[in-house]
């Protein structure tokens, strides 16, 4: 009797602890196809399959300076308007900042009173030169769109300098400021559009006079 008692007793101690670990089986296996299911989710969004381009970037050098040669139009106070041609040598201080030194001629044609009065101020000597040093500053970088495939970087900029004007023989400390646009055709090539205003006083023309004297020209630069 004592023997069927602990048989029936081991039989219902089998049953409960089998019993008891059926749910964890199966919430392991409910567990197991969840995590796959959420680890194919993830793998769709993070890992889509896509083709990457490959893209080229253009190595930019640090050229620190720039040379250039331009050509215009000098608006001359009192001679007239005529072409004006020069040459430019820059060194870049920073991405900011530049110095500037500028070599021009030109030359003036007949002045009011001489057109008046029939007379020969100047002679045949009428060629003006001129040569400054200026300050500058780039403002406003940013790019120019042409077409969908090319983008070029572009520049707006202000200067202001002091140099020498040789004008009816004589010498004249000259003022001058403007500004200008620079587009920026490769690394090393960039187009520039000039305005500039030349101060200094004279007396050519028998008093103590001063005149400003318009330059607009247009040019190329080269770094290096």
């Amino acid at each position: 009797m004592e023997s069927r008692i602990q048989r029936i007793f081991l039989i219902r101690l089998l049953l409960t602890a089998t019993l008891a670990a059926l749910p964890g089986v199966a919430l392991a296996q409910e567990d197991d196809g969840s995590d796959i299911r959420e680890k194919t989710v993830l793998d769709a969004v993070i890992d889509p399959g896509l083709d990457r381009r490959k893209i080229d970037e253009d190595k930019i050098d640090t050229e620190n300076f720039e040379v250039g040669f331009y050509a215009g139009v000098m608006s001359f106070e009192d001679f007239g308007s005529n072409n004006v041609f020069g040459y430019r040598l820059s060194y870049l201080i920073s991405e900011d900042w530049f110095l500037e030194g500028v070599y021009g001629i030109t030359e003036v044609g007949e002045a009011t009173v001489e057109s008046l009065f029939t007379v020969d101020i100047l002679g045949d000597d009428r060629e003006v030169d001129y040569y400054n040093l200026s300050l500058g500053v780039n403002l406003f970088p940013g790019e120019i769109f042409m077409g969908s495939n090319y983008a070029f970087n572009s520049n707006f900029f202000l200067i202001l300098g002091a140099g020498n004007t040789s004008f009816a023989d004589d010498e004249f400390f000259t003022y001058n400021f403007g500004g200008g646009f620079r587009l920026f055709v490769t690394d090393w090539l960039a187009f520039r559009a000039d305005f500039r205003n030349h101060i200094f006083t004279h007396n050519a023309l028998g008093e103590d006079k001063s005149i400003q004297n318009l330059e607009t020209h247009i040019g190329l630069s080269l770094y290096f």
